[in-house]
């Protein structure tokens, strides 16, 4: 019998995010409707080689600080490794900052953001299922993440970007990654640095941005 199981994981170790309810709510409906079960807890006690075993996505949603144990880092990196699939949202990018595997999935770290202001997402591609449903210039009202570094040289795929001409505070100019994906070893990763407002989550085209991250991930659709 095929996994099934989505896991949706809110531990945070750091700044909690008032939008995490709404966004645990919204992709276990979202993974319900693809088909999936789904399960959100903050527990860090999941995450043994078992209950990961039947999962055929994690979510890490908005994730702050250090969240895993040391055993639960290590059924998590097999996991990923032997073909499982990680969606990471938002404050993920902040999350787990002395485990350089987590790191190295990611390609970057969280390194602040302006106020909350409205901008543009640019969509380099849409032959992806997570960037499919989007329009190329997405008008969009987020905090607005800079990263330490420029993932792009990590091996990761990017698939949309900030336009820092639209808003105040980016740091990394023309090339402002947002939106990624990559595999590693067998498995899938994805990361969507939008999804700070709980109204985010009700917004139909993040909806299917998160749905297209989410069948990705978990194998259901190729890119």
């Amino acid at each position: 019998m095929p996994n099934t199981d989505v896991l949706i994981y809110t531990r945070t170790a750091g700044y909690r995010h008032d939008s995490i309810p709404a966004g645990a709510a919204a992709l276990a409906e979202l993974a319900t409707k693809a088909g999936f079960t789904a399960q959100a807890t903050e527990d860090p006690a999941v995450f043994t080689e078992e209950r990961l075993g039947r999962c055929v996505a994690v979510v890490l949603l908005s994730t702050t600080g250090t969240v895993l144990t040391p055993s639960g880092r290590e059924a998590f990196e097999a996991y990923v490794r032997g073909g499982g699939g990680l969606l990471a949202i938002h404050a993920a990018a902040n999350a787990e900052p002395d485990w350089p595997f987590y790191g190295e999935l990611l390609g970057t770290r969280f390194d602040g953001h302006p106020e909350i202001q409205p901008g543009v997402v640019r969509v380099d591609t849409h032959d992806h299922p997570g960037t499919a449903p989007l329009p190329g210039r997405w008008s969009w009202t987020d905090e607005w993440y800079n990263f330490t570094s420029n993932p792009r040289g990590t091996g990761v795929r990017v698939l949309a970007r900030a336009d820092e001409s639209t808003y105040r505070g980016g740091t990394l100019g023309a090339d402002h990654p947002l939106v990624w994906c990559r595999e590693a070893d067998r498995g899938r990763v994805f990361f969507t640095a939008l999804g700070h407002a709980a109204e985010a989550y009700g917004d139909e085209t993040f909806r299917a941005h998160l749905t297209g991250a989410l069948r990705w991930v978990s194998g259901t659709e190729k890119s």
